[in-house]
């Protein structure tokens, strides 16, 4: 099958050979025989004309018992109705298989007729207005580094989110001053990129700060190691009731959710825990611990 054509079998022609190939001639060749054939006549020649005559459906007599009688009003007022009347009527009696799912949705969900193209109209896709992008964000390192150190008493709160060009070394030397700070209630360093180092110094600033209340260190690259020393940091602190460590670059194991298990377990004081557990014993011990340091904390409220 992988020879050529002329080579499978022999030779069966019995004219000579006239010269070398030549493509254009062949071409122009079939083509003036394909012209110089007549064409075959047609056994019936079509004239155009109808044969036959056209299908008129019948009218179906809607029998007595099928029958509804409106009252004079009704009859009136669907008499008049136009076509989004008749959608969001059609809607409202369940209807859903006269109209699209959005004109559905629509009639039902909203007071006002919103179906202006009416039952047997195709569906057109939604126009969503673009939403611009979030503005950067505006704080200044330098100016909240001075203030945290001098202890402030109006900076309560931290927000460093977005900010992906900090220096490791000025956010050590910001959670350094986080530790004698007692005015700042929160701290977030979402999407900073921010890594192992910096876990290992907010660690160190939980064991030491007495006043902050919520951490935000989402949306990182901090390992299971880093994951790990704030974990066991929290402990310690007797304060923090909001800590959100979610959506790292890696996941950080079984052994991780499991200490953040015990971690909720044992410090009553959080009541607010971010993050998603991806197996079912840990989020089961995570749940219920976080019932219960709800409740405990709503009873110290009543008192």
């Amino acid at each position: 099958m992988l020879l050529p054509a002329g080579l499978r079998q022999r030779d069966q022609t019995k004219k000579s050979p006239t010269g070398p190939l030549d493509r254009e001639a062949l071409l122009q060749y079939l083509e003036q025989q394909a012209l110089e054939v007549k064409e075959r006549d047609d056994l019936v020649p079509f004239t155009g004309e109808k044969k036959g005559k056209p299908y008129i459906q019948p009218k179906r007599e809607i029998p007595v018992q099928e029958q509804i009688t409106l009252e004079p009003e009704l009859e009136e007022a669907l008499a008049h109705a136009t076509d989004a009347e008749m959608c969001d009527i059609a809607a409202i009696l369940g209807m859903y298989t006269l109209m699209s799912n959005k004109q559905y949705y629509d009639a039902i969900c909203s007071g006002e007729i919103c179906n202006t193209e009416g039952i047997s109209s195709v569906v057109q896709p939604d126009k969503y207005k673009p939403v611009p992008d979030e503005p950067p964000n505006p704080t200044n390192i330098e100016e909240i580094l001075k203030s945290v150190r001098s202890n402030d008493k109006e900076v309560e709160e931290v927000n460093l989110n977005n900010i992906q060009d900090i220096p490791i070394p000025m956010l050590t030397e910001l959670c350094e001053a986080m530790k004698t700070n007692t005015h700042v209630r929160s701290f977030s360093l979402v999407a900073t990129r921010s890594g192992d180092p910096i876990a290992n110094a907010v660690a160190d600033m939980l064991r030491e700060n007495r006043s902050l209340q919520s951490l935000n260190i989402e949306s990182n690259f901090i390992s299971s190691t880093g994951l790990m020393a704030v974990l066991k940091a929290v402990r310690e602190n007797a304060t923090l009731t909001e800590l959100r460590v979610d959506n790292q670059r890696q996941w950080p194991g079984d052994a991780v959710e499991m200490e953040m298990a015990t971690m909720l377990e044992q410090c009553p004081s959080i009541v607010r825990f971010g993050y998603h557990f991806t197996q079912q014993g840990p989020r089961a011990r995570a749940a219920q611990a976080m019932t219960r340091n709800n409740e405990l904390r709503r009873q110290q409220k009543k008192r």
